[in-house]
């Protein structure tokens, strides 16, 4: 890869295309921007007055923030990075001043730019609509989103990179999709699972960041279950940069 600097505006000149491209496609913006509200209203009429709403609730809001990163982050981006490399818009970019980072950076932009609009939703209208205690630590939620976009944003180009068109992005996303649903800890907590599973769960990519978000929320979890959290996120976040600058692939696959 290209050196390593970053140059703000060149990386908001790439986003902004990278947006006009997005709102172009119209169903996808659509699905995305109505997700987290969708999700929040589904959830109200299907729990009631319920015993259990607010623990409920809570599970159901931490969980969707992790549903809107691999939805909105992870699988777009993928589809994303194709695309542009199979029209050979990422191998043109490279010719001129942007590093590969600022190429990289630019494309994810609008990508993350949209989650983080859409959590915030979730978590003000959530809150509101399933009457769910406010976040306990807004700052540690902050915290984990932004690390769950960077590591998702370089999972993606990862992916990308085994990907071979827009149409198969589908399959080779599902994988990271399937593991963080059932073993992330998104609607419930890794250590309700038996022993030697949890074990296992809490070495997945979005794990860690589940277990800040969920204390960051409700509170309660323990300082050493804390930095495990944050030592699991970065070292995924470590061990996807370095495959993105081994294995990502700036040209079409043939």
């Amino acid at each position: 890869m290209n050196t390593l600097t970053l140059n703000a505006g060149r990386i908001t000149a790439l986003g902004r295309s990278e947006l006009t491209l997005l709102v172009r496609n119209r169903a996808t913006l659509t699905l995305a921007l109505l997700m987290p509200l969708m999700m929040v209203f589904v959830l109200r009429s299907s729990l009631g007055d319920s015993e259990g709403a607010q623990a409920v609730g809570e599970a159901t809001l931490t969980g969707g923030i992790g549903m809107v990163l691999l939805l909105v982050v992870h699988m777009n981006l993928v589809s994303s990075y194709v695309a542009r490399r199979e029209e050979l818009v990422l191998k043109r970019l490279r010719t001129g001043e942007a590093s590969d980072v600022e190429i990289l950076s630019g494309t994810a932009l609008p990508a993350a730019a949209l989650a983080l609009a859409q959590i915030a939703v979730l978590t003000v209208a959530g809150a509101a609509v399933l009457d769910v205690a406010t976040p306990r630590n807004p700052l540690l939620i902050l915290a984990a989103v932004l690390a769950g976009v960077l590591l998702l944003a370089a999972l993606s180009a990862v992916t990308s990179s085994f990907t071979r068109t827009v149409e198969t992005a589908g399959l080779t996303t599902l994988p990271l999709f399937l593991a963080s649903v059932l073993g992330s800890g998104m609607f419930a907590p890794v250590d309700s699972l038996p022993d030697v599973v949890a074990s296992v769960c809490e070495l997945l990519p979005l794990s860690g960041v589940m277990t800040l978000v969920r204390a960051g929320w409700s509170g309660g979890a323990a300082g050493g279950d804390l930095l495990g959290a944050g030592l699991t996120t970065l070292a995924w976040i470590m061990i996807s940069v370095f495959a993105v600058q081994r294995w990502f692939r700036w040209e079409p696959r043939r």
